[in-house]
């Protein structure tokens, strides 16, 4: 049996390959998962004022994984969105539509999640 070599990658996945997608769709909800558990014990372990959040949110190990945490989102976002729009919107035209306003908005949360942490 003739396997289709044709080497044709999708255009919007964000790896070209579907099982890469879902390996980092699943990693990213790790890291997210474990920042969902790091800020949830914050509050559970501190009594949490200002100054208290602000140094906390403000170390460079917190803003690290505060940024790996808004990638991990923009990826499971993408991915998400990419996945639900290619099984369910069959016409291609509102697909593009739809999919450019999600990149637009996946930029801006990212750039906004970068400039409130940095």
């Amino acid at each position: 049996m003739a396997r289709n070599n044709s080497s044709i990658k999708s255009a919007t996945g964000l790896t070209g390959s579907g099982s890469r997608d879902w390996i980092l769709q699943r990693i990213s909800a790790v890291v997210l998962a474990v920042y969902a558990v790091v800020m949830v014990g914050f509050f559970l372990v501190n009594d949490v004022t200002y100054d208290v959040w602000h140094g906390f949110m403000m170390s460079l190990p917190m803003k690290l994984f505060s940024l790996v945490a808004v990638l991990s989102l923009v990826f499971h976002a993408w991915v998400g969105m990419w996945t639900v729009l290619t099984d369910y919107v069959k016409s291609a035209g509102l697909r593009l539509v739809l999919q450019a306003a999600i990149i637009v908005a996946i930029l801006v949360y990212l750039f906004w999640g970068v400039m409130i942490f940095w």
